[in-house]
């Protein structure tokens, strides 16, 4: 039975072709995950001219490639927020929460690179990558079409407790950041700085009491944080919003996969201690090595994320105390170019700059 007969209205061709250009934009998210391993490689590849000379011309693309693939993220965030409706199709849901999920492109790049060796699967992460994106992409397009019913935006009372756990334990895994950032900050005076810093913090964080302890809290924060966002992803939601749920969602694979990389990898497995050399990978760098590229832009917008996030917390909080939101607004926008400032100089020490 044809669709005029069931419905007694015929689909028209210009209907037809706007749902297959929203179906195409909504593959956007994707298609820049897709690309983000490739945009490092090209980056690679610019850097390490044959002849040992890097020319301006070179200079120029490398920085555009890398921070084209540094703005993933960022792409996954605007198409976020384009997408939302006050009732989206199960379609429009899942071409959403793709979207946020391709905001996490840079951890779970490395997640997959990591994963594969440890399972000692000898195939291309780049393969891995592109099949897995082009499989999650065919979920989302063969979602249905059908309209899901309106959701209130208040909290429900569950939630709106694990919400408040989840911001208590953030306050207690601050002090830990707060000290880590730090001690990363003084790599730019020099590795031998950081390791005698680090060494002292050592004695507490990696102490047989608070080392579970802290690894506990920061598990805890991903399952609670991955199911408020899921929550939130049905939602409409202003800017403000689809940043806290996207920040969250790339801390989220960040922490998974910097666990997975320094406990199971690093120490577990592999038996190296997880010091300043462990981190700019030493001794050829971030930079000019193939795989630790990929490190760059995964530490940067982790250390911006996870200061943005607290930001947007914090915001939140403000506002539901009264301040006005003006003010709650200019504090949020402080503590997001602060985060981007100390990424930068965190990246730079790692990278080899000194002060």
């Amino acid at each position: 039975m044809s669709a005029f007969e069931q419905g007694g209205v015929r689909p028209s061709a210009d209907g037809l072709a706007n749902t297959a250009a929203e179906k195409l934009r909504s593959m956007v998210p994707a298609a820049g995950a897709m690309a983000y391993p490739f945009l490092l490689d090209a980056f690679h590849i610019a850097v390490s001219p044959a002849s040992g000379q890097l020319s301006p011309g070179r200079l120029v693309l490398a920085a555009l490639c890398l921070l084209a693939a540094t703005a993933t993220p960022l792409l996954g965030l605007a198409c976020a927020y384009w997408m939302t409706k006050a009732a989206p199709s199960s379609f429009e849901l899942r071409a959403r929460r793709l979207a946020y999920i391709s905001v996490g492109a840079p951890p779970l790049f490395v997640q997959t690179g990591v994963g594969l060796g440890l399972l000692h699967i000898h195939v291309s992460d780049e393969l891995v990558w592109v099949a897995g994106w082009l499989a999650a992409s065919l979920y989302v397009l063969l979602g249905g079409e059908q309209e899901r019913p309106a959701r209130s935006a208040a909290i429900a009372p569950p939630i709106a407790r694990w919400r408040v756990t989840h911001g208590i334990a953030a306050a207690v895994i601050l002090l830990y950041v707060a000290f880590h950032l730090t001690n990363h900050l003084l790599g730019l005076l020099g590795p031998d700085v950081h390791g005698a810093v680090m060494k002292i913090g050592r004695t507490v964080y990696r102490s047989s009491v608070i080392e579970p302890i802290l690894v506990s809290l920061m598990l805890f924060q991903v399952a609670v944080g991955v199911r408020l966002a899921w929550r939130w992803s049905t939602l409409p939601a202003d800017a403000f919003r689809v940043f806290q749920i996207g920040s969250g969602v790339y801390l989220a694979a960040f922490i998974v996969t910097h666990l997975n990389s320094a406990f199971v990898s690093a120490r577990a497995v592999h038996h190296i201690d997880t010091n300043w050399d462990w981190a700019s990978g030493a001794p050829t760098g971030l930079i000019h090595d193939a795989w630790s590229i990929r490190l760059v832009p995964h530490y940067a917008l982790g250390v911006f994320f996870v200061l943005a996030h607290l930001a947007s917390g914090l915001r939140g909080v403000l506002i539901a105390h009264g301040v006005a939101l003006t003010i709650a607004n200019r504090i949020w926008a402080t503590g997001l170019a602060t985060g981007g400032l100390i990424a930068i100089a965190i990246m730079s020490g790692l990278c080899g700059a000194r002060i």
